[in-house]
């Protein structure tokens, strides 16, 4: 059997807190592997716009940068608008640091972003005593201008478990006084609880609930390691499972326990799926481990909204992997997928459809009956690059060529895709 060895893109999610968290700690932190995808770099761009230092370097292919932290209260008014493309995560994380700060700031993005609901994080926020105003009545969204100022801890009870509304108040809670307190009725995503012990910050927390007490000094931990991006090995992982015959290794994936809802989902539909840990950073707390995926049979299941929780980026190829298992997958819960870069269930179904999966949607559930060819057709990306690489993972099992239109998105997050899939023909 062929054997094929791939590095996968540094974690999105860890770089993005890393940039943000050194920029307003004390010192200088070398942050080594960094994600250099257009996402990141507006993260970059908006912070070095506020007065922030970074220098980058590239090693072989890999991108390290020092960024010269100017503490909790180092940021200077930005000269205009913060533009942050197409980038959610800096959209709704970075306006729990701005709300702490005594300037105002705009924060702009493109027609996606500015589509995307904000309500989730203007409203807590608010409570907070921040002053922020978003384009719409019902629900906010981008442009969203914000004035900064004293603020008061609250405890908010989060009606959606979201990773980026809990940093957003976690954040705005270094600047108040008392505990803040955020409860969502899942755990999501806890990269930044992690990450903040190593700036020396206490965090409490378990169950779906984090809890800190302000104010916070953050202190560089003068080195961050990234590890490879599970949501970007999830396209891999599922190309491993319906190849017909090459044997994939994924090296150094970071295996957070709240990010290997994917490698669950897969195992319980029959994947034929290795884990080999490595090490858990000492300093950034989040596991590493290489994964070794086999052809596999796969067979159709019942995905809960929790199990959801734990794989909301990459139930897109999740929804491949169902076209090419025996019998019924039933996805419920998918309500958040509707607000991403796109509605990715429409992007996702529309495109499934005309390469002939059977697949049915009503309300918040996904029916598909998989098991059937899929054929060649022309498909699109809807600007969205999980939709992209999704498809174009269909493409690599169907009978015959699926064409994806608009795959510039796949930038936002994996510059390099296309190059490594193609190893694997």
């Amino acid at each position: 059997m062929k054997s094929v060895s791939i590095v996968i893109p540094p974690d999105k999610s860890i770089s993005h807190r890393a940039v943000m968290l050194a920029s307003i700690s004390e010192g200088s932190t070398r942050i080594k592997n960094l994600l250099m995808a257009e996402d990141i770099k507006r993260t970059i761009e908006a912070f070095r716009a506020m007065g922030v230092e970074m220098s980058i370097y590239k090693k072989s292919a890999r991108v390290n940068i020092i960024v010269r932290g100017v503490g909790m209260h180092g940021l200077k008014k930005p000269a205009k608008p913060l533009y942050l493309g197409n980038s959610g995560t800096t959209m709704r994380i970075l306006p729990g640091i701005l709300a702490g700060q005594d300037f105002e700031a705009v924060l702009e993005g493109d027609d996606s972003l500015s589509k995307r609901p904000m309500k989730r994080i203007t409203e807590p926020l608010k409570k907070m005593g921040a002053k922020i105003e978003g384009q719409g009545a019902k629900e906010i969204r981008p442009p969203l201008k914000i004035r900064g100022g004293k603020l008061k801890a609250i405890k908010y009870n989060s009606k959606i478990a979201s990773a980026q509304v809990k940093s957003c108040i976690m954040l705005a809670g270094f600047f108040a006084d008392g505990v803040t307190s955020f409860t969502e009725p899942e755990k999501s995503r806890d990269h930044t609880e992690r990450m903040l012990a190593m700036f020396g910050c206490k965090v409490k927390g378990a169950f779906g609930k984090v809890s800190l007490k302000g104010p916070v000094r953050l202190v560089s931990p003068s080195v961050i390691e990234i590890p490879g991006d599970i949501s970007s090995a999830a396209f891999f992982i599922v190309a491993g499972c319906i190849s017909r015959g090459a044997k994939i290794i994924i090296k150094n994936v970071g295996l957070n326990p709240t990010r290997t809802g994917v490698l669950d989902i897969l195992k319980k539909m029959g994947a034929d799926i290795d884990l080999k840990l490595k090490v858990t950073s000492r300093l950034l707390r989040e596991p590493v481990g290489d994964i070794l995926i086999k052809p596999s049979v796969l067979k159709g299941v019942t995905i809960s909204p929790k199990e959801v929780t734990r794989a909301i980026d990459e139930i897109p190829v999740i929804m491949v992997a169902a076209c090419f298992a025996k019998g019924r997958t039933t996805i419920r819960g998918i309500k958040e997928l509707r607000v991403k870069e796109t509605d990715r269930v429409k992007s996702m179904v529309t495109n499934l459809r005309k390469i002939g999966a059977d697949i049915k949607v009503k309300d918040e559930l996904i029916v598909i009956n998989g098991g059937k060819p899929l054929h060649g057709a022309s498909v699109s990306s809807f600007g969205d690059h999980r939709t992209a690489m999704s498809m174009l993972v269909a493409g690599f099992s169907a009978k015959s060529k699926i064409v994806v239109t608009g795959l510039g998105c796949i930038n936002k997050s994996f510059p390099n895709f296309l190059n490594i899939l193609n190893k694997l023909n």
